[in-house]
């Protein structure tokens, strides 16, 4: 048994190796810092997204950072992998998921949660929780979104963002502020989820509607 045990670890160990490799690589395509150390910061750099407040010994690694572009604007990101473990003795657990946090280049939203509905959202729904319906009904059926501000999810999800996001559907969005979330906080992303991740950002953000950041932006200069 403990044969079996230590050549788990070794396959883990050599599995992570492998990732982290293919990860700097392309970070390096993209231009971006690598460091596969872990960061015990990200909880609280990011700690308005719930999924960076979970559990305990939280901490981040193989993280690309830095300026990449989308849709014609210099964007400032972050990616990478994060863990935390919740419960102890035999009922502890860790969990994994992979991330893109970016600076919005459009400016500064209320928190606005888009993700794929799941049954506890129909139950809440059923219950009379806010979720937020749009006219085409499929959309409604398929996605949860939820605002602090009705008016801005309104606007921000227009025809042409429904059927985006009807054809594409995203891991899970979440803006709040400045900075914009790409995570469904469970899944370890493949290498090349990384780069889907960063064309459906760039997708979204090339059909944010003009209307919307025209607005954005006065208030801003205000």
């Amino acid at each position: 048994m403990g044969i079996l045990v230590v050549g788990g670890m070794v396959f883990a160990w050599r599995l992570e190796r492998r990732r982290a490799a293919e990860l700097e690589a392309f970070a390096a395509e993209l231009g971006l810092s690598f460091d596969s150390a872990r960061d015990s910061t990200a909880d609280k750099r990011f700690a308005r997204f719930a999924m960076f407040k979970r559990g305990r010994s939280r901490r981040a690694w193989n993280i690309m950072r830095g300026e990449v572009v989308l849709a014609g604007h210099d964007v400032n990101v972050e990616m990478g992998d994060f863990r935390y473990t919740v419960g102890s003795g035999k009922d502890q657990k860790t969990y994994r998921f992979s991330y893109l946090v970016a600076v919005n280049p459009i400016g500064t939203c209320p928190e606005t949660i888009v993700r794929r509905e799941g049954i506890f959202d129909r139950v809440k729904g059923m219950l009379g929780f806010d979720d937020i319906d749009f006219e085409s009904d499929d959309f409604s059926r398929r996605f949860h979104v939820s605002s602090d501000d009705k008016r801005f999810a309104y606007d921000l999800i227009s025809q042409e963002m429904i059927e985006f996001m009807l054809q594409q559907p995203p891991s899970a969005m979440e803006l709040d502020g400045e900075l914009v979330c790409i995570s469904d906080g469970s899944s370890r992303w493949k290498v090349g989820e990384f780069r889907s991740s960063l064309r459906w950002l760039e997708s979204m953000l090339e059909r944010w509607p003009r209307h919307l950041a025209d607005s954005m932006a006065s208030i801003q200069g205000d």
